[in-house]
């Protein structure tokens, strides 16, 4: 060992082979048949380590060391972002919750790591202040544009990745828009469901019509599977979500009845309408007048929703999970003493989630971060460590996977 690093002699064996170790300035030497001896040449581990054996050394770390890594020097850099196939073997970290901030605040945003319990600083990739909703898949995260939402973005923001997608096709709807990315480990590939519904007036009522538009990242372009079908007397909402390859869509009659919803097979559209897919809604488990929210974990559905009390209170939050036979099963609901602090506020709260946890934050107090493990059954609130001139300027935040293996 010489100034903390491993070194090695380059020279081989000897003609001997026999191989011996001998105190000479830290060097591991070898004996030849000749009385001289050899030093060699000392070199760091560094140099003749391969690349896959580095990266596999550098796996073993979490992610967010990982990237720290990155920076030491050029090659660990190349190592860490040139191969991103090598990573596919790494174990899965917990989501990360990024926590947006707009509005000219000086700070671009925190983003909340379970594993070490951790808030950081953390510069998004291609975000802009306009920036609205968001869906994640398997390390990747599809933004859509606040003012003009027929612009989507697609990144992955631990590599920093990003692109544009092509504008979707017929525009945004000024009523309600949903949107799903879901990501295939098996083609690397991923799709974006952008869902519509837009309300036309041919008598006193309006009549809600609903389309749905799929961009392929395979093909780089949009298809429509549906374009205009008309709901009748139901409308639509913003809650989209894909499990399976199957997009959930939350709809409502009236808002003194449950909402329903409906499950369009993506890899089906032909064999769909929007009558029989409106005879086999399924009902949601909670009561009218609840705000829903729809979340993928693990290929499975699950629904957090609050019903909505006078002057915009909201009851205790549930969380329910669609079972194979489309009945529903509630998991948990949200402690009293939790309730008293983060529910008797406004109704407005966003839901995400991956992996086993399940986000939810309330827009009014924005750094309070409610988290759910579906695995252990267990409630924590955290809170961002901001003062109060922050809360005022943060929008939203949404979750993603951790990952170096995907690209966009």
């Amino acid at each position: 060992m010489v100034g903390g690093k491993l070194l090695f002699s380059s020279h081989p064996h000897g003609r001997r082979g026999r191989r011996y170790q001998k105190e000479n300035k830290g060097t591991l030497l070898y004996d030849g048949e000749e009385e001289e001896e050899d030093k060699g040449t000392l070199r760091s581990w560094n140099d003749i380590l391969p690349d896959e054996l580095l990266q596999k050394v550098l796996s073993l770390l979490p992610i967010a060391n990982i990237i720290k890594l990155g920076i030491v020097c050029k090659r660990w850099y190349e190592v860490v972002y040139s191969r991103p196939s090598l990573w596919t073997m790494m174990a899965p970290e917990k989501p990360w919750f990024f926590l947006c901030c707009f509005n000219d605040c000086p700070l671009p945003g925190r983003v909340y790591e379970p594993s070490l319990l951790q808030w950081h600083n953390f510069v998004f990739p291609g975000l802009e202040k306009s920036i609205w909703r968001a869906s994640s898949s398997y390390g990747l995260v599809c933004l859509m544009n606040y003012k003009d939402k027929s612009r989507l973005l697609v990144c992955n923001p631990i590599t920093r990745d990003w692109k544009w997608l092509p504008r979707v096709p017929g525009g945004s709807s000024p009523d309600y828009n949903a949107l799903a990315l879901s990501f295939d480990r098996r083609t690397r590939g991923y799709t974006v469901v952008f869902a519509k519904c837009r309300a036309h007036m041919p008598s006193n009522y309006p009549r809600w019509h609903f389309s749905v538009r799929v961009y392929e990242s395979t093909t780089q372009s949009w298809a429509t599977l549906f374009a205009g079908s008309d709901l009748g007397s139901w409308e639509g909402g913003d809650e989209g979500v894909v499990c399976d390859g199957v997009l959930y869509y939350l709809i409502h009659q009236m808002r003194e009845q449950r909402p329903h919803l409906v499950a369009f097979d993506l890899a089906k559209p032909q064999y769909s309408t929007m009558q029989s897919l409106i005879r086999a809604a399924i009902p949601a488990p909670c009561p009218p007048r609840t705000f829903a929210r729809l979340i993928n974990l693990s290929d499975k559905l699950i629904m957090v929703g609050a019903r909505v009390w006078g002057h915009g209170l909201m009851s205790r939050l549930t969380i329910w999970e669609l079972e194979e036979d489309k009945t529903w099963r509630e998991v948990s609901r949200l402690p009293i003493e939790m309730y008293k602090s983060f529910c008797a506020v406004r109704d407005d709260f966003i839901c995400c989630g991956a992996g086993d946890l399940v986000f939810i934050q309330c827009l009014e107090r924005p750094t309070l971060l409610l988290m759910f493990d579906m695995r252990q059954k267990v409630w924590k609130a955290e809170w961002c460590a901001y003062n109060r001139h922050f809360q005022i300027k943060f929008f939203g935040g949404f979750c993603f996977e951790p990952r170096l293996d995907v690209t966009v």
